[in-house]
């Protein structure tokens, strides 16, 4: 037994330098400390598993403050889980999905909205990320054609896979257009606390208000350990989503372990502080990258990710002393990322090397 005489211990060994820190992506990180003590505060004694416990329950009244009276939350082990649970829950086995073509769900998840979910990628090229709906109309049609695998859900990423973000009208716009033609709206957040510190406007003007159906809600990318939820906006839009989570291979155990996690982020306001920090984080490098002749900021800068372009060999130089990775390694594109736990001086000595490798 452990106690304040007499603490845990482990036999575990610690294989990393903790001062060391990249721009390759916020899942680099580490928790949060305040994460980390709420873990420790749900451990001990037992509660009821697979999600009756009483942190489950909890997040539920957390998840209505902030998504409005309806919204409820079920906690998975992770962002494609939540996505390929929440975009089921949407379809039906002939359903599609609109979204762009650099869309998470289409370029990061190996297939498994497609492979697990049994649903078809309907892509649209964009300039910057986002979708209008415009755009969606390039792949909204055919509903009564057989031989095509029938548009039910246009996705959209909140912010985008290119660091843009969407307005709550430019939201709404396609909301309201989707349902006009009998569509649904998913919209993935794994950054959503990124865009609504971008926003300055609570979480619920972006998605309940703006008629988004159902979201992924991300944690991992803004402080947890692990762990996301699939949030039910609008419980007329989806079907049997216990089940869908149990056979998605999405159900905890011992959920309370995920659902803690989430009310540290939500009780008061650490997602939001997560959030304006990694943003501001982005915006001091964005600052600094832009004195640097030779290197071309790539899309305006509202989150927590840069995205640039500059020589490839300046890129692979620096790549030996700080990870991050080719977005497009053709065009000698990058992408630069913030977390929580970015400080002033790792984006100050970075841009310093990046001046360092330039001049070379």
């Amino acid at each position: 037994m452990t106690s304040p005489t007499n603490p845990p211990r482990t036999d575990a060994k610690r294989h990393h330098d903790p001062e060391i820190r990249g721009f390759a992506s916020d899942n680099y990180a580490g928790a949060h400390p305040e994460v980390m003590a709420a873990l420790a505060l749900a451990n001990g004694g037992h509660q009821v598993a697979y999600g009756e416990d009483d942190y489950t329950a909890h997040l539920q009244q957390l998840i209505r403050a902030h998504f409005g009276a309806s919204a409820e939350a079920y906690p998975v082990f992770n962002g494609t889980g939540a996505n390929v649970t929440a975009l089921q829950a949407l379809t039906d086995r002939w359903g599609a999905v609109v979204c762009a073509e650099s869309a998470h769900i289409n370029v990061d998840e190996g297939g498994a909205p497609e492979r697990v979910a049994g649903l078809k990628l309907l892509t649209v090229p964009t300039p910057d990320g986002k979708l209008t709906p415009e755009l969606i109309d390039r792949q909204a049609w055919g509903w009564e054609d057989e031989h095509r695998a029938m548009p039910q859900v246009v996705s959209i990423t909140q912010n985008t896979e290119l660091g843009t973000v969407y307005t709550p009208e430019e939201i709404r716009a396609i909301c309201e257009h989707a349902h006009e033609r009998g569509m649904k709206v998913h919209l993935d957040g794994a950054r959503i606390a990124n865009a609504a510190a971008s926003l300055d406007v609570p979480l619920r003007t972006f998605t309940s208000r703006a008629g988004v159906d159902i979201l992924s809600f991300g944690g991992t990318k803004n402080g947890m350990l692990f762990g996301e939820a699939v949030v039910v906006l609008n419980p007329d839009a989806v079907r049997h989503m216990k089940h869908l989570r149990k056979m998605s291979m999405q159900l905890a155990s011992k959920m309370r372990f995920v659902s803690v996690q989430l009310e540290a982020l939500l009780a008061k306001d650490l997602w939001l502080r997560n959030a304006r920090h990694s943003n501001e984080m982005a915006q001091r490098l964005a600052e600094g990258v832009r004195a640097v002749h030779g290197v071309e900021i790539l899309y305006e800068v509202q989150a927590n990710a840069v995205f640039a372009r500059l020589p490839q060999e300046v890129s692979r130089r620096l790549m030996e002393r700080y990870r991050f990775y080719f977005w497009d390694e053709t065009a000698g594109d990058v992408r630069w990322m913030c977390s929580f736990d970015t400080r002033e001086d790792d984006v100050d000595s970075f841009v310093a090397a990046l001046k360092e490798e330039m001049a070379r």
